[in-house]
C-alpha cells in the first residue's frame, strides 16, 4: 500500500477540498448544476481552515490529496443527548474514486474523531450514505428514528 500522510488541511488544499466535495455530491447523485456553490465552498473552507472550532483533514498519498473529512463544533441549545449544548458535526468524508477501498476515507474520519474527542463536546453527529454507514456504525454512530429533513427556503 502507498504510504499515506494524514494532516490538517492548508490553504494549498482549497481547490482539492472543493473537488472532493463535488465528488461527494456525485457519489450521492446530487445534481450540481449551479456552479456558484464551488466558489462559495472554496470561500467557506478558506474561512474555516485555521479556526480551532473546525478540523479539516486531508489524506495525501505520493504528494496527492485523495481524501478528506471535516469536523465542526456546533453551539446548540442543551438537550438530553448534549447537556452542554455542544456537539461536533462530521461532514464531507470523501475519497477520490481511484483511491477508494484503501482506508484513506477512514483515516480522515478517524483523525476528525480524534480531534472531536478533544473539544469537550459530548457527542458527534453526521449524515451517512449507504456506503459510509458501516464505517460510522463501527465507530459507534447509531441510526436515529428522526432523520434529517430539508426544505428549500428560496
Amino acid at each position: 500500500m502507498d504510504e499515506r500522510t494524514v494532516r490538517a488541511a492548508a490553504a494549498r488544499d482549497l481547490d482539492v477540498l472543493v473537488e472532493l466535495r463535488a465528488e461527494m455530491f456525485r457519489a450521492m447523485q446530487v445534481p450540481a448544476t449551479d456552479g456558484r456553490w464551488r466558489t462559495n465552498a472554496r470561500r467557506w473552507f478558506a474561512d474555516r481552515i485555521d479556526r480551532t472550532d473546525y478540523r479539516i483533514v486531508v489524506v495525501e498519498v505520493a504528494g496527492t490529496v485523495v481524501a478528506c473529512a471535516v469536523g465542526a463544533v456546533r453551539d446548540a441549545a442543551p438537550s438530553p443527548g448534549a447537556p452542554d449544548g455542544r456537539d461536533v458535526l462530521v461532514s464531507n468524508v470523501c475519497t477520490m474514486p481511484d483511491a477508494r477501498g484503501r482506508g484513506h476515507g477512514r483515516a480522515a474520519f478517524e483523525a476528525v474523531m480524534t480531534w472531536a474527542r478533544t473539544t469537550g463536546a459530548g457527542r458527534a453527529e453526521l449524515m451517512a450514505t449507504g456506503a459510509g454507514r458501516p464505517l460510522y456504525e463501527g465507530a459507534g454512530f447509531l441510526v436515529q428514528d428522526c432523520p434529517a429533513m430539508r426544505a428549500a427556503l428560496g
